[in-house]
């Protein structure tokens, strides 16, 4: 019966689920990009090992804690010269590595060979342990050396996108480029980068030089700690083997507290992250992310559901005589509430079936066209199909209780 009156009411079953499916639609869908992206950053995250801290003037953690940006901002700003600290005095360090232009604003420029350019690109200036530090794959040429880096040689490791752009047919390895209007030799690619959350979000948009060659260039000064401004250095800290994190934690704030002159009542003046930190961080985000999408999604399935009660409503009215037969021929009143609620349900579980398959093809079509990484769980589906026929139950009911409740006698005589 259920079907019967779908088919026979095609236009006014339609407009009664589009709410419903426009609510599931975009709880499937949006569930899936989210789920996938979710999936894709946490094996990034998890790519950097789980052993490695970094140490930065502030980060999303301090943000997130609460803490005022202008505070923030009069922490005094990291140096390489802390790197060397940690390095020298934490016996569970066994590396520290220094870069300039992450852990706050990029420095970009373009890179010129042989009148080809490139887009801007993000400009890293770092140590010479920079790649072992951060597990970078370098797949052509070489890294630069801890003399380069003291002598402020202008040598430079490009990678993917430069490396297309300026030498797609020819070996770059000595080949002199251009980094704005200053001149560098190449000396080594830095193989495809892991996209983060499975976006390509310019990961191999990227040139190192190194760090005393980037603060003369771009006239940066990170020589001495400054305060009132935010300075893009990171410092990576890779403990020794055997040592657990804790403790070298515990080595890398003790000595930046000596060196930044802290009280013992006063709270650090920088940022301690490791990959638990960052997953919690995110682990806010996306519950917050989700809790969005389920009130807005929520309004829309309240819209279909409103509906549903509506039409269910005037169904009941255009029914009355054939109620009024039914219950003369001995219908009980729960057979009545049943036929118009398992009506209602029927409807919004198709509206249901409709919005996961349209949810499941939005978020693939998104996926090929862009790239985005994309997650369909079988639960998503069981979610979407279960919340429309909650609608169905929740709104259809009150006309289900209207529609048992006719007096047969009144409902014949109905005209």
């Amino acid at each position: 019966m259920s079907l019967d009156t779908i088919r026979t009411q095609k236009m006014r079953s339609g407009l009664t689920v589009l709410g419903v499916v426009i609510g599931i639609t975009s709880i499937v869908g949006m569930t899936s990009m989210i789920r996938g992206f979710d999936e894709s950053l946490r094996d990034t995250i998890s790519s950097v090992g789980p052993d490695t801290i970094f140490l930065s003037q502030f980060s999303g953690i301090s943000l997130a804690s609460g803490n005022d940006l202008s505070e923030l901002l009069r922490r005094p700003s990291l140096t390489p010269d802390d790197a060397e600290a940690i390095e020298r005095l934490a016996p569970t360090i066994d590396s520290v590595g220094v870069v300039l232009g992450e852990g706050g604003p990029p420095t970009q420029a373009r890179l010129f060979y042989n009148g080809e350019r490139t887009k801007n690109l993000n400009i890293l200036g770092s140590t010479e342990n920079y790649a072992d530090v951060d597990n970078l794959n370098v797949d052509m040429g070489r890294f630069f050396t801890e003399a380069e880096v003291r002598q402020r040689r202008r040598v430079i490791v490009i990678g993917q996108t430069p490396l297309q752009a300026l030498f797609p047919n020819i070996d770059p390895i000595g080949r002199t480029v251009r980094v704005d209007s200053q001149p560098y030799t190449v000396i080594g690619v830095i193989g495809p980068q892991a996209s983060l959350g499975g976006l390509n979000l310019g990961q191999d948009d990227v040139a190192i030089i190194p760090h005393t060659s980037y603060q003369k260039q771009f006239g940066i000064r990170v020589t001495r700690a400054r305060r009132g401004s935010l300075t893009s250095i990171l410092l990576s800290v890779i403990p020794n083997d055997n040592v657990e994190r804790d403790d070298a934690m515990r080595d890398v704030e003790s000595i930046m507290r000596i060196r930044h002159g802290l009280r013992l009542d006063e709270p650090n003046d920088f940022d301690l992250l490791t990959q638990d930190s960052i997953l919690r961080l995110w682990d806010q985000i996306s519950q917050a992310t989700y809790l969005a999408l389920v009130s807005i999604s929520s309004i829309a399935l309240m819209v279909g559901g409103i509906g549903v009660m509506a039409i269910m409503t005037i169904s009941v009215k255009e029914r009355t005589r054939e109620i009024g037969t039914r219950r003369a021929l001995g219908a009980r009143r729960r057979e009545i509430l049943w036929q118009f609620l398992l009506e209602a349900v029927f409807l919004t579980a198709v509206g249901g079936v409709l919005g996961v398959l349209l949810g499941s093809g939005v978020g693939v079509a998104v996926h090929f066209a862009t790239g985005f990484p994309l997650s369909l769980p079988w639960w998503s589906f069981a979610l979407g199909i279960s919340f429309s026929a909650s609608v169905g139950i929740i709104f259809g009911l009150l006309p289900a209780v209207q529609a048992s409740g006719l007096d047969p006698i009144d409902a014949l005589r109905y005209e």
